[in-house]
């Protein structure tokens, strides 16, 4: 949150972990490495994810203490970035486990061949409709909604209704108000393409995208320059004076500002746009040619672990996609849940994405 998840100003750059993890747990379990009975085993296995991954120390010092591995987090920038290196390194990867592939950028992974089936344990507890690939190349572990965030203050002074479809967003009461990111460069950008494919069909979305620009839509490179610089309901962005307020984020990006707010706010002070919608879904796999291939199972079965599933709403800001894992309490007070959403068959998203990306920048950038 590509997926490339996932889904307030430095602390939340902090939180979304844009720093290198590596962390160190003990154990003196030997592990065996791939094709040989006898040599001792790896103890370290690496997993290679965009720069969102985090999870609680503690929580994945259990797993390293359980299992006898260390985990070493090697983060490569945002997803689409740290998906071409796996595949510019196909059959020699960097690590063991590969995290963060969306459902946006699947297709392009599994017709590269970087991954290994392997069913986890614990994909029963999955929820079907996450999982996408028969072959168990790739295992679901979250999910977020890609939503237009608004800035609550800004249509109270304003006595203006927020929007709440992607129909709204083309009238002239918001006209250079919004700002998305870059569909060529950023997963959330993608996602916004694809929710209006999904709305308006392969021989209407150009259609819509002309009215957005007419409208004034504003289009820059990532999340991070949109929505702590650009927005004017995050924290981020009220210290660097933005001026948009209506901005392409997640519908788990309200818990956050309420999270990081300072002081803490009794609501959140920007709302959802649940009309503009579409999920996106990450996964995790074992990377073919992996030196430590039964480290990357285990790592992989703890990534859909009860334990992992639960740490991870408020450490990644995505929902969990097993069965019993709890939401805590930030998200189901502050959080919102999309009913209807605006969906692309993955089939379809692997055979235009190319072609639909291309055009839209032509349409909408150049």
């Amino acid at each position: 949150m590509s997926t490339t998840k996932k889904m307030a100003g430095v602390a939340l750059a902090a939180a979304l972990g844009v720093t290198t993890l590596s962390a160190c747990g003990g154990g003196d379990a030997k592990d065996k490495t791939a094709g040989s009975s006898d040599a001792p085993k790896s103890k370290t296995v690496t997993l290679v994810s965009h720069d969102s991954f985090n999870v609680t120390d503690t929580v994945l010092k259990e797993f390293e203490q359980r299992s006898g591995y260390t985990v070493k987090v090697l983060k490569s920038g945002d997803a689409g970035a740290a998906l071409n290196q796996e595949i510019l390194t196909k059959g020699s990867p960097r690590g063991d486990v590969f995290f963060g592939v969306d459902n946006t950028l699947l297709s392009r992974a599994l017709d590269n061949g970087i991954f290994t089936p392997y069913e986890a344990k614990g994909l029963a507890d999955v929820k079907p409709e996450y999982v996408l690939d028969k072959e168990h190349r790739v295992t679901p572990i979250d999910s977020g909604d890609i939503c237009v965030n608004y800035d609550k203050a800004y249509f109270a002074e304003k006595k203006i209704a927020p929007p709440q479809t992607l129909d709204d967003l083309t009238k002239p009461e918001y006209k250079n108000l919004l700002v998305t990111e870059n569909a060529a460069t950023s997963s959330p950008g993608l996602g916004f393409l694809l929710a209006s494919v999904g709305k308006y069909g392969e021989d209407g979305w150009k259609d819509y995208w002309s009215k957005l620009k007419a409208n004034g839509v504003e289009v820059v490179d990532g999340w991070e320059q949109a929505y702590n610089e650009r927005f004017s309901g995050s924290a981020g962005g009220k210290k660097a004076k933005g001026d948009r307020p209506l901005v392409v984020s997640y519908a788990s990006s309200p818990p956050v500002e309420v999270l990081y707010g300072e002081p803490q706010p009794a609501e959140a002070p920007t709302g959802v746009s649940t009309g503009t919608c579409f999920r996106q879904i990450e996964f995790a796999g074992l990377l073919k040619g992996a030196k430590n291939e039964e480290g990357g199972k285990a790592l992989v079965d703890f990534l859909v672990s009860k334990k992992f599933q639960e740490d991870m709403p408020l450490q990644m800001f995505v929902n969990p996609v097993t069965k019993d894992a709890a939401l805590p309490e930030l998200f189901t007070k502050h959080g919102v849940v999309v009913e209807k959403l605006e969906n692309v068959a993955p089939e379809t998203i692997a055979k235009n994405r190319e072609q639909w990306v291309k055009a839209w920048t032509a349409l909408v950038v150049k």
